[in-house]
């Protein structure tokens, strides 16, 4: 499957497995979503399980929210995640806090899908990544899958998961793994391992991360796109780095990351998103908090730009082999 198929055959399974999932959003219904992710569903399930919704991001999620406290475990889509800012009051002042706010008598089990990052020419308003501010609200899980199945297995656990979680899904690999030769997606996952993807029901589970390369020289911390970005680069650089795939940043495998660096004694950082107060900031804290004493160099950082989102520049904007491996090359070098 590509990742559009594998997040379409999550969604699938769970109308099937659960009669209080339903799906709402903008053109999600008898369009099947601008990315066709919903494609078929509605024809499937029916209007009262699959529909569209206004143009009101914000009036999405609220109901969303109503849905989740009275019993049903919506999926809604936020087309592109630059649109969501509009739904923040909902999502950090209502979802996020539903039960602590009720001491547990109500709770709020919505999953918020959208597309995030860049790669597909789409401007200021369709390419940004905002994952940063969503992981510093208490309340809310947040979840970046790097490949067709883990998305299929991480949407699913999301969506039966009783808090609210938010599901960013790097559109740049859609339909293809990211090629670091040609600094572009590939046109296919066909042949790719994580291609793999059960037809079933199955779970990948929330808050464990993956080594999907072991190494000794260096650690490098890294999900959605940047994941294939950091693997390009291990070879260009010519290091042994050891990346570490996070899949969700909140709740956060801590564990797995404190025991690679306490062995590699180096940790570099990969995002897409814009550098300050970036989620990369946050894990550069935790490996000094956890790793001081086994650190032998700098905790590198390789993001995205402090500006606005450069249309014009988006491909110098991203964080391409080229930087992450010389960034490599620094850290095992000091």
């Amino acid at each position: 499957m590509s990742m559009i198929e594998a997040i379409n055959s999550a969604l699938d399974v769970t109308l099937a497995h659960d009669k209080d999932v339903m799906i709402f959003g903008q053109d999600v219904g008898f369009f099947g979503g601008v990315f066709r992710a919903t494609d078929g569903l509605q024809r499937r399930h029916g209007r009262h399980r699959v529909f569209d919704a206004p143009i009101s991001e914000g009036g999405i999620v609220a109901a969303a929210v109503g849905m989740g406290a009275y019993g049903k475990r919506p999926v809604v889509e936020i087309q592109f995640a630059d649109y969501i800012y509009p739904a923040t009051d909902q999502l950090i002042s209502e979802a996020a806090r539903m039960r602590y706010r009720t001491a547990g008598e109500w709770w709020c089990p919505i999953t918020v899908r959208s597309p995030y990052g860049g790669g597909i020419f789409g401007g200021q308003t369709h390419s940004q990544s905002p994952e940063g501010i969503f992981t510093h609200v208490a309340g809310l899980k947040t979840v970046i899958p790097s490949n067709p199945r883990d998305a299929k297995g991480l949407l699913i656990a999301a969506i039966e998961d009783d808090d609210p979680v938010l599901f960013f899904e790097p559109k740049r690999l859609y339909n293809g793994p990211f090629d670091g030769h040609h600094d572009r997606p590939v046109t296919s996952w066909a042949g790719h391992a994580d291609a793999e993807v059960p037809d079933g029901h199955f779970r990948v589970e929330l808050g464990k991360a993956r080594t999907v390369r072991e190494g000794q020289a260096l650690t490098v911390i890294a999900y959605g796109t940047m994941v294939h970005v950091a693997l390009a680069a291990a070879e260009l650089a010519q290091v042994d780095a050891e990346v570490i795939d996070l899949r969700s940043l909140v709740p956060l495998d801590l564990a797995t990351i404190v025991a690679s660096v306490k062995r590699t004694g180096r940790c570099l950082i990969v995002h897409e998103a814009t550098r300050t107060c970036g989620f990369g900031a946050e894990l550069s804290a935790l490996v000094q908090e956890h790793c001081f004493y086994h650190l032998e160099s700098p905790i590198e950082r390789v993001t995205g730009w402090d500006t606005p989102y450069p249309h014009a520049f988006e491909w110098e904007y991203f964080p391409g082999p080229q930087r992450v491996a010389k960034a490599m090359k620094q850290s095992v070098a000091a």
